[in-house]
């Protein structure tokens, strides 16, 4: 059973890798031992679990199924071996955590100093990516989700709400004028985050004809804070900019709804001491961040 175990682990590496290579230098074994277990795999199997050529290693359709098998499973062993060792009276081990790339940064990154200051057994790693993400197939601990969720059986902690704004520097403003409706859009230099084409209001979707089209949201807000132009973003992402006077927030009576933050992480019978403790300090840390949601309407 060990080396079931052990080349669930080989081929979770080989998969995350995409190369045998990678994955026998991570687990410093030797490539073609590498090869040897996932070609008996195989066989055991009687699958094929991988797609190789010259360049990369794919997953085939059974392979990304039996991927998820193995994290599941390597994840329940991890959780049996820290219960019987002790870790869940003491945070320990690997801390994998998810989020938005700019709230992520902003926001989550912070608390996850924090915590690995006050808990040294403790190795955290990140996954700041704008998509949602699947807890249990990519191998995370916790996640920051905003947005309504999915029925699932993740375990959710709502933390707070976030506006969606347009802004505007002062400078701006006071060259171009001050938009007091939507409709007064079309005159004004409009900086996209993304290819949509579309800004969300109260009332209704509204179709744009950006001057400017930038592919993250930190490069619209900062042509923004510029004076360049116009832009819309989440309350969070421009908070610290309004609180310092930089940008400007307007058209706040046709903001559409709220959209709630949630702290989430997997359901089980036990939850690790790592899992537990990390969460506590991150919802208590994100329900005191006045800065998620702007005041006003």
């Amino acid at each position: 059973m060990h080396d079931r175990f052990h080349t669930m682990s080989l081929f979770t590496a080989v998969a995350d890798s995409a190369s045998f290579s990678e994955a026998a230098r991570q687990l410093e074994v030797s490539p073609p031992a590498v090869t040897r277990a996932i070609a008996s795999l195989e066989e055991h199997l009687g699958a094929r679990l991988l797609h190789r050529t010259t360049r990369r290693v794919t997953l085939t359709e059974i392979g990304e199924r039996y991927l998820a098998d193995c994290r599941r499973i390597l994840a329940e062993l991890k959780e049996a071996e820290e219960s019987a060792g002790g870790s869940y009276q003491a945070p320990r081990g690997r801390l994998s955590v998810t989020a938005s790339v700019l709230f992520g940064q902003l926001y989550v990154l912070p608390c996850l100093l924090d915590f690995v200051d006050r808990h040294p057994a403790v190795q955290a790693r990140t996954l700041f990516v704008d998509r949602v993400v699947n807890l249990v197939e990519e191998g995370l601990d916790v996640a920051v989700r905003i947005g309504e969720l999915p029925d699932s059986s993740l375990i959710a902690a709502r933390v707070g709400s976030v506006r969606r704004v347009v802004c505007a520097s002062p400078e701006y403003l006071k060259k171009r004028g001050r938009p007091e409706h939507p409709g007064e859009l079309e005159a004004h230099r409009l900086i996209s985050a993304g290819a949509s084409g579309h800004w969300e209001f109260r009332a209704e979707k509204k179709r744009i004809e950006p001057a400017l089209t930038v592919n993250t949201h930190a490069a619209a807000i900062e042509a923004a804070r510029t004076g360049w132009g116009v832009t819309q973003a989440l309350s969070y992402q421009v908070a610290e900019l309004v609180a310092s006077g930089q940008l400007r927030v307007v058209l706040e009576d046709f903001e559409p709804a709220r959209w709630p933050i949630y702290v989430l992480h997997q359901e089980g019978q036990r939850v690790s001491a790592k899992v537990r403790a990390f969460v506590d300090l991150l919802v208590e840390r994100l329900k005191a961040h006045t800065g998620l949601l702007l005041p006003g309407k």
